[in-house]
């Protein structure tokens, strides 16, 4: 690995994780552990060769640890250390900078589960919920996320549990109706989602989030 040789403590955090990818291979890694096979399925536009030399040198400096899986799961599988999750708020100052900026015109219009989760949290507007509490389970295509709406704001982790409500869609549904306020009715009318359980806390969490891009000054 490349290094800035600078004294400064951002230069000798990103000797460590400002190698491309690298931080979007923590992303993944932040709601639990994963198969080499799921990470690469999270980053698509990555090679396989550079995903495995990113996961080697991020296991080097100590951000994760590969370990087999426990009976009945098999294989490696690859785990945030303490020293990668306490890259959680970076990641999410990180996120919520970014997503005030347009997107480039040829990037992917679909969130990885895992990038769809950070989305939610770094986007959550707590004070349009008001006192409104409660748990939704977010159901997308292979993976689960249960959602927790409590004083802290919103929590995320990777888990299909018992909800107040669940809401059963792909991701770019979600985004869909997060971020381009699509109708939950609508959705839910034409088969791109299902949705169970406490509606009014459900239509109340989807309205409670920014995207915060910057719409471009007219001249």
């Amino acid at each position: 690995m490349r290094s800035y040789l600078d004294l400064c403590g951002i230069a000798r955090a990103l000797d460590v994780v400002g190698e491309r990818w690298a931080l979007l291979v923590v992303r993944e890694l932040l709601f639990g552990p994963k198969r080499f096979t799921d990470l690469h399925r999270g980053l698509p536009g990555m090679s396989q060769n550079v995903l495995t030399q990113r996961l080697r040198e991020l296991e080097e400096t100590g951000v994760l640890a590969r370990h087999r899986a426990l009976p009945p799961a098999t294989g490696l599988i690859y785990e945030l250390t303490d020293r990668g999750r306490a890259l959680e708020p970076v990641l999410l100052a990180l996120g919520n900078w970014g997503s005030r900026l347009s997107p480039q015109p040829d990037s992917a219009e679909e969130l990885s589960p895992d990038a769809l989760a950070l989305a939610l949290r770094t986007t959550f507007d707590a004070a349009a919920m008001g006192s409104v509490r409660g748990t939704v389970t977010l159901r997308l295509p292979g993976d689960a996320f249960l959602l927790t709406v409590g004083e802290g704001g919103l929590e995320a982790i990777r888990r299909e549990a018992p909800a107040d409500a669940t809401l059963t869609a792909t991701a770019r549904t979600v985004q869909d109706l997060v971020f381009d306020r699509r109708e939950l009715d609508e959705a839910v009318r034409s088969g791109a989602a299902s949705a169970e359980g406490d509606l009014r806390l459900l239509r109340r969490l989807l309205a409670a989030f920014d995207d915060h891009r910057e719409t471009p000054r007219r001249s």
